[in-house]
């Protein structure tokens, strides 16, 4: 009998190991070994080493940290090219030095901090709250420490605090700066602005005379040039090519129906809310309370901390319940709360929010439906049974025109550049061929997204080219309107801002309390920093898009209070922001001073197997 408890204590504990294996992240520590070569050390500062463990584990744990942030992780290959490695390099070197330095000081932490330390990490601590010892080897040993070793990791870890409470303490950001940087971000400004559209130009803009589009086309032959084109023969075939040459006999649709006929016809439902209780007399107290009009199921359920989805039980039929709750759930003629019920979750109230009728849908409804999904299945395997045979053909030598004559195929032609995405052009495994075909390529028979197969042939490679004129004339006369537009509208601007009243056909408007980072609908963000770098009492012009332009007076300027609401947060936050800065800026400093002084030197064949390893 003896024996029993300690079995479950066991049991209980293997729940908690796994939850402490989670710490691995925390220590750093990824039992990464074998790196190959005689080298144990990346790096050494002083008389502290920085070994090949400590720069792998510092890596990955810079990987897991960024795919918690981004849910991707990034490669070796990556992190090179962004310049992590670099960056955890002097983190690593940074704290060796500070490690230096406090061994030089004599600073250091008594056995008692230490254990402290250990004992106040909920990782460490079991089912009951306390520390567990048993767990914290577990959590150790996964990790790669043993307990001196980890234990000294702690004892470093808190004499570079106390190094750095020193060197950055007392460090505060200059009121004069942060007050003029809050002032800055939080001042506002008011405007009167007045749109500028194509009513706006005396005459209007007109149209384009044949000189006109022939010195635009002269000038913009890019404009018009068109991109490097493919032509390409093609065979496919898809299950939706096929399904509507699949006709199947009224009897095969009526055994589909009634092999389907739990979609088609639905017992009666209920749409219900379940809130479970830990015991009958709790439930039934609260059922009281609703019926007494002293509360009701949504406040019982933000009582408990839940909303209305955690409760939330969908459509449910008798068949999905158990008889007693099914019993009560069907029991009802109306919508309303009923129970307590007797569930796997204890005792429970359910709300009924609405009794849903049984419904069926005729065979006649569906049966277009049924049969182009019997035609899509039978086309699918037909096209999997014909494969082999495909692939046969090609294989002898059939070009794609006798694929099309001789099977289930469809040949086609087009010219395809990038831009065109209609019928097989739309599936990816097209394209990513297409764009990557040779001219003397072999046509080969690849699957398509749907379950269709194709095979490609490309004829010739069309460089790019400018149509003629005569061509293209009407997109080169709305190419020239859009340009001439934006011109004349910004030209107009320009005039009516040097008038005090500008006469617009759109009513001016004004806009007060500009922030700096505002977006307002229907100015370009550009127009906004421009207003920020305005006097009051200016008007200046704004090219805007190809319908619109701007003009625009400064009305007022508006300093932020920044003794009160959201400028005062503002305020603090950006004071705590500096000081934050200032103390890294300076704490690095003093890191770099360490490392100059205590010599330090780095192992690039070392770090390089290290990344290599990593996937480097």
């Amino acid at each position: 009998m003896a024996e029993e408890p300690r079995k479950k204590r066991k049991k209980s504990n293997f729940a908690v190991w796994a939850v402490l294996a989670l710490l691995i992240l925390a220590l750093g520590g990824f039992g990464i070994g074998g790196f190959g070569g005689s080298a144990q050390n990346v790096a050494e500062v002083g008389d502290r080493e920085i070994t090949v463990q400590d720069y792998a584990n510092a890596i990955q744990a810079e990987q897991a940290r960024l795919e918690q942030q981004t849910g991707q992780r990034l490669s070796m290959q990556q992190m090179q090219a962004l310049g992590l490695d670099r960056q955890i390099m002097e983190r690593l070197l940074a704290r060796a030095a500070l490690g230096h330095e406090a061994d030089r000081l004599g600073v250091s932490v008594t056995d008692a901090v230490v254990a402290r330390r250990i004992r106040a990490t909920p990782a460490f601590q079991g089912v009951d709250g306390g520390f567990d010892r048993e767990g914290y080897r577990f959590a150790l040993r996964n990790a790669g420490f043993d307990e001196r070793g980890y234990e000294q990791q702690i004892r470093d870890d808190a004499a570079r605090e106390i190094l750095q409470a020193a060197i950055v303490g007392g460090t505060e950001a200059p009121d004069a700066y942060t007050d003029r940087l809050a002032a800055w971000i939080a001042e506002t400004r008011d405007v009167t602005l007045a749109t500028v559209t194509e009513a706006d130009l005396p005459g209007g803009l007109g149209g384009p005379t044949g000189a006109d589009l022939e010195a635009f086309y002269d000038a913009n032959p890019e404009r018009f040039e068109t991109p490097e084109r493919r032509a390409i023969t093609y065979a496919w075939v898809t299950p939706d090519l096929l399904a509507t040459e699949i006709e199947p006999d009224e009897e095969t649709l009526r055994q589909l129906y009634e092999d389907r006929a739990d979609e088609f016809r639905q017992p009666p439902r209920v749409l219900a809310e379940r809130l479970a209780f830990p015991d009958a007399a709790t439930a039934q107290t609260a059922r009281d309370a609703i019926a007494a009009g002293e509360t009701d199921f949504d406040t019982l359920v933000a009582e408990r901390g839940l909303t209305l989805e955690d409760v939330d039980q969908g459509e449910l039929a008798r068949g999905d319940l158990a008889p007693e709750v099914a019993e009560a759930l069907f029991g009802v003629e109306e919508p309303g709360v009923v129970g307590p019920v007797e569930t796997p979750l204890g005792p429970a109230l359910y709300r009924v929010n609405a009794l849903l009728d049984a419904t069926e849908v005729p065979f006649e409804d569906v049966r277009d439906d049924l049969a182009y999904s019997f035609g899509m299945d039978s086309a699918g395997r037909r096209i999997d049974a014909a494969r082999e045979d495909i692939e046969d053909r090609l294989a002898g030598g059939a070009t794609l025109e006798e694929l099309g004559a001789e099977t289930d195929m469809v040949t086609g032609a087009l010219e395809w550049d990038p831009s065109v995405s209609e019928a097989i052009a739309g599936y990816e495994e097209f394209r990513e061929t297409a764009a990557e075909a040779q001219v003397d390529d072999f046509p080969e028979l690849l699957p398509l997204s749907d379950g269709g197969l194709f095979a490609l042939r490309l004829d010739a490679v069309i460089p790019p080219a400018v149509p003629p004129l005569e061509d293209i004339r009407e997109e080169v006369a709305e190419a020239w309107r859009t340009d001439t537009l934006r011109l004349r509208l910004a030209e107009r601007a320009e005039t009516l801002a040097g008038d005090p009243t500008p006469d617009v056909a759109t009513v001016p408007e004004s806009l007060t309390g500009i922030a700096r980072d505002a977006t307002v609908e229907g100015l370009p963000p550009a127009l906004i920093d421009r207003i920020f770098t305005a006097e009051p009492g200016d008007i200046f012009a704004f090219e805007g898009d190809d319908e619109r332009a701007f003009v625009v007076r400064l009305d007022a300027v508006n300093d932020a209070d920044l003794a009160e609401g959201e400028a005062a947060e503002l305020r603090q936050a950006v004071r705590q922001q500096t000081e934050s800065e200032i103390q890294s800026d300076l704490f690095g400093a003093y890191a770099r001073a360490i490392e100059l002084e205590a010599g330090f030197s780095i192992d690039a064949q070392a770090i390089a197997a290290v990344q290599s390893q990593l996937g480097g």
